[in-house]
């Protein structure tokens, strides 16, 4: 979704995109302001109100916004990820304890009020002993929401976490949709190999799901077999990319094995940092070319940017106007804006 701005909804953007990655809780705002046409702060923050989409750990095990049908859906499916997770990371730091009981326990505690993963320890450290490794456990067992005003644009909040189940009203899925998310995955971000699916989701065993598809098969330069649905072909070469800005933690540089698609591999150490952080980059012509920042200095807030390469005049040109059109959106509230490159 980033050849052209779109004309759909917010809600079905994310859906459209299997989620938006979302450690950084505002990231997602920009995500879709670059991908579609008027968007505005509350076409989000309201969906995230009124509990149609909602911010959770999925592919990955890392935060996504997704809506409240594909949070439901998708969890269970992804529930090996976060299985693998406790037993490398989590299992040998627990205390002696049925985690059924404590889960139960973490959910009648989240239920009566949404509690941040420090005063979950808390709470379950008056009847455990370790309650900061049980929390981490519950982390992986039970699909926790973070809540309102959470991701809220123009509001701030710890992060405090709710079961899914109970704040959606509705049931987790049987676990059956991952053939649906794999097509999904491909509509969004295809043509794509089973290792690009593998590093999207974060699952193992992709191959029988794949197998029982009907998807059309490519060949890259390499050899590698490219799986995409049918009647979806690739751009042509030569289409036009314009410039786009892409938040910290973009899709678009985590859903491939492969990044040198989009990213190549003498920039990668400077937008993947050493402590995981996903750094917010610019696009031209369809590759990343540098990072962007907004530094705020008393009423005036300054979109900083700063390319791996020299750029030409009609490069600069156009994100020096799309970097305009950003600061009115991400820093509508400063009295004055400027762009500058940092070369």
């Amino acid at each position: 979704m980033l050849l052209r701005r779109h004309t759909m909804k917010a809600s079905a953007a994310i859906e459209r995109l299997v989620g938006m990655q979302s450690q950084a809780p505002l990231s997602a705002y920009v995500g879709l302001w670059t991908r579609l046409l008027g968007f505005r702060h509350e076409d989000l923050a309201d969906l995230l109100v009124d509990r149609s989409v909602v911010r959770i750990v999925l592919m990955r095990g890392t935060i996504h916004l997704v809506s409240a049908d594909d949070c439901l859906a998708l969890r269970p499916v992804v529930q090996p990820v976060l299985d693998r997770w406790l037993r490398t990371s989590v299992a040998g730091r627990l205390p002696e304890a049925d985690l059924r009981e404590v889960e139960a326990a973490a959910r009648a505690l989240m239920e009566e009020r949404p509690l941040t993963f420090t005063e979950l320890a808390a709470r379950l450290g008056e009847r455990w002993p370790d309650g900061e490794a049980l929390a981490r456990a519950v982390r992986g067992i039970v699909p926790l929401v973070q809540v309102p005003p959470r991701g809220v644009w123009g509001a701030s909040s710890q992060a405090r976490h709710v079961p899914a189940e109970s704040w959606l009203g509705r049931p987790l899925g049987d676990g059956s949709a991952a053939g649906d998310m794999v097509l999904r995955y491909l509509a969004a971000f295809g043509p794509a190999s089973l290792a690009d699916l593998r590093t999207w989701s974060g699952l193992t065993g992709l191959r029988s799901v794949v197998k029982r598809l009907d998807l059309v098969a490519y060949r890259d330069e390499n050899g590698v077999e490219l799986l995409d649905v049918p009647g979806a072909p690739p751009p042509e070469p030569d289409a036009e990319a314009p410039v786009r800005f892409l938040p910290e933690f973009d899709n678009l540089l985590l859903s491939h094995a492969d990044r040198r698609r989009v990213i190549a591999d003498e920039h990668r150490r400077r937008v993947f940092t050493v402590n995981g952080i996903v750094r917010a980059t610019i696009l031209v012509d369809g590759f990343v070319a540098g990072l962007w920042r907004i530094e705020r200095a008393g009423e005036t807030a300054t979109l900083e940017i700063e390319p791996f390469a020299p750029l030409d005049s009609a490069a600069r040109d156009a994100l020096a106007d799309e970097g305009e059109r950003l600061l009115g959106f991400a820093a509508d509230g400063a009295a004055s804006h400027a762009v500058r490159f940092l070369e």
